[in-house]
């Protein structure tokens, strides 16, 4: 399978909120890096993580708006979208992914804009 394909499969898995259908496309020592913060090193690590922020959510869609493959390396723009509290979070995501020749994502790096984060989530926690 090639790295795009993998991503995809990835992004389909998140989408159903199948966190364990998610996480066994990652390596046992990937880095996922969300710019903004720390990054989280290990697959229940970044399993955990996940949990935390699709729990909340009803919905999620993750609109892929470009992607290019490179070798390995995966590139997407995305529109990352949580239903909550029956208000839509979307938030415009650049993401590289690393893939190993095992088919698992070695590298997860989102760049995102942690106030237009912060202020959707505020808003709709509020709504409860």
């Amino acid at each position: 399978m090639n790295a795009e394909a993998v991503v995809s499969d990835f992004f389909a898995a998140v989408e159903r909120i199948d966190i364990d259908a998610a996480v066994e496309h990652l390596a046992d020592d990937i880095s996922y890096e969300n710019m903004p913060v720390q990054p989280v090193k290990g697959k229940e690590d970044v399993r955990n993580l996940m949990n935390g922020f699709l729990a909340a959510s009803s919905e999620v869609e993750w609109r892929v708006l470009r992607q290019h493959q490179v070798g390995n390396v995966v590139f997407n723009e995305r529109l990352d979208r949580f239903k909550m509290n029956g208000g839509w979070l979307e938030l415009p995501v650049a993401g590289v992914f690393e893939v190993d020749h095992r088919g698992k994502i070695t590298l997860w790096r989102d760049y995102f804009d942690m106030g237009t984060y912060m202020d959707q989530l505020t808003t709709l926690m509020q709504s409860q």
